[in-house]
């Protein structure tokens, strides 16, 4: 049995939040999925987490345009949170643009750059990553 894992999406898109849902159930994997449609919803949140000394998020999927507080400003915004846990956290945008790919490594918050849409087989290898180690 694997340990379950505690996924986080933040992507204001309804139809991808299914899909993503959706592929998460077939990973095999126990895993609780929230989603936030928003930058600032997904950092209130957190927020919440914490207050209440909750488990927090193994694995953060972030969408870089959304409305209200973007990939980018969730970011900013996370990293004054102050968050001691080490959470990965992945970029997940149908953006192209090159400087958008080098934005996210200029993060050290930022494990990768994964382009829409989510394959159940890359959704898989980052579960599996959470779960070599203790949770």
């Amino acid at each position: 049995m694997n340990t379950k894992i505690n996924l986080l999406v933040i992507d204001d898109d309804d139809i991808n939040i299914f899909i993503i849902k959706k592929i998460v159930e077939k990973t095999g994997f126990e895993a609780k999925m929230v989603a936030k449609t928003n930058g600032s919803m997904a950092i209130e949140y957190l927020q919440e987490l914490i207050a209440n000394n909750e488990v927090l998020p193994h694995l953060i999927l972030i969408d870089i345009n959304m409305p209200v507080l973007n990939g980018w400003e969730f970011l900013d915004a996370y990293e004054k949170l102050g968050i001691q846990t080490e959470i990965d956290m992945y970029m997940l945008s149908s953006s192209v643009y090159e400087n958008d790919i080098e934005k996210a490594k200029t993060y050290k918050t930022v494990k990768g750059f994964i382009s829409k849409p989510l394959s159940i087989e890359r959704l898989i290898e980052l579960f599996e990553g959470k779960n070599t180690q203790a949770i």
